[in-house]
């Protein structure tokens, strides 16, 4: 009887292990109001669609995930992907495209000026802007850089940009209880949820950027 018990209590840990690990267990969220923090508004509208650009790239990576996009690296010979498939810089360079900022032409652009610093041989158009490595070197370049300290949570805004070493996302304008956002990405093929609260869970935040 004891082993039966026994073999229960480690089968539910396994099974919550599990579950926390690969973010299936729902986490309350809570907004900015809940922690007195000022919703940042852009007072740029690059693409002239009536919405600032910072409430606009988190509405578009809303659009984007809504599409359950999976994951797979493929390479596009218009640069953006056609289909169903996607990686974690697609999530963010559909979320600026549709605000106005097409991230091909413009890390292209950034690339051809700054070869060097990209440590790129031969340059390709419609693979570059996907690579993580380009996209931090773009940002440190051409978006507004800001705290990873996790813990600053007030500067911390939905529609801002996270980068890992090997991993890049836009920050959500949902939190924990702590106040941390969640981070909208799109890692592996076994992710359950877009949306997650990860950042405190992570050791290789590298860069934090707004675009506007």
């Amino acid at each position: 009887m004891k082993k039966k018990v026994g073999f229960v209590i480690a089968g539910i840990c396994l099974c919550w292990y599990f579950m926390n690990s690969f973010h299936i267990l729902p986490h309350k969220k809570y907004t900015d109001e809940d922690f007195n923090i000022v919703t940042y508004k852009s007072t740029i509208d690059k693409d002239k669609d009536g919405m600032d650009d910072q409430s606009d790239i988190l509405q578009n990576v809303r659009s984007y995930i809504a599409t359950k996009p999976k994951y797979k690296s493929k390479y596009y010979s218009g640069g953006y992907p056609d289909d169903e498939y996607g990686v974690c810089s697609d999530v963010v360079a559909f979320g600026l495209k549709d605000a106005g900022y097409d991230l091909m032409e413009l890390v292209d652009e950034d690339i051809k000026k700054n070869q060097k610093e990209y440590q790129i041989d031969i340059i390709d158009k419609n693979i570059d802007f996907r690579r993580v490595r380009n996209l931090k070197v773009f940002f440190d370049h051409n978006a507004k850089s800001l705290t990873t300290d996790i813990y600053d949570i007030k500067n911390w805004q939905g529609g801002d940009i996270v980068v890992f070493k090997n991993h890049i996302g836009i920050v959500s304008n949902k939190r924990n209880k702590k106040g941390i956002p969640f981070i909208i990405h799109h890692e592996h093929s076994f992710q359950f949820n877009y949306e997650e609260d990860i950042l405190e869970k992570r050791e290789d935040l590298v860069g934090h950027y707004r675009m506007s």
